[in-house]
């Protein structure tokens, strides 16, 4: 059996709501000391620092891409009032998109984002 992460993924589900689900990344490649997960590709990088007290409003993710919280802590919330708190070192690949034809909805589509605590938010996102 070989190793995985967990990536967890925000996605745009058949109801055109937000949701978490979590899936494994085998991690297929490299040596016993030091295992890989096949390569994914990627389109380019942003850094980005929210400072405290940031807080969107509900919105969907414009294109599928990785985020890795770099320092401090972030909160995502979904339309059915759940939310998931992210750290230093975390991650998760948003994809939720807006539905193909859909005009966006702040009540039905979309998740909103926050920092967390008393340090500035620090994020690198990478295109999927």
């Amino acid at each position: 059996m070989n190793p995985i992460f967990t990536r967890v993924v925000l996605f745009t589900d058949t109801d055109g709501r937000a949701r978490f689900r979590e899936e494994p990344v085998v991690l297929s490649e490299g040596k016993p000391q030091a295992r890989l997960s096949p390569l994914m590709p990627s389109g380019g990088f942003q850094l980005r620092e929210s400072p405290v007290g940031f807080r969107s409003e509900f919105h969907c993710t414009e294109n599928p891409q990785w985020l890795f919280v770099l320092r401090g802590r972030m909160e995502i919330g979904l339309q059915d009032g759940s939310s998931r708190v992210f750290g230093p070192g975390e991650h998760f690949y948003s994809a939720d998109v807006l539905p193909a034809g859909a005009s966006f909805d702040p009540q039905v589509h979309g998740h909103w984002s926050r920092q967390v605590g008393d340090e500035p938010l620090v994020t690198l996102f990478v295109r999927g």
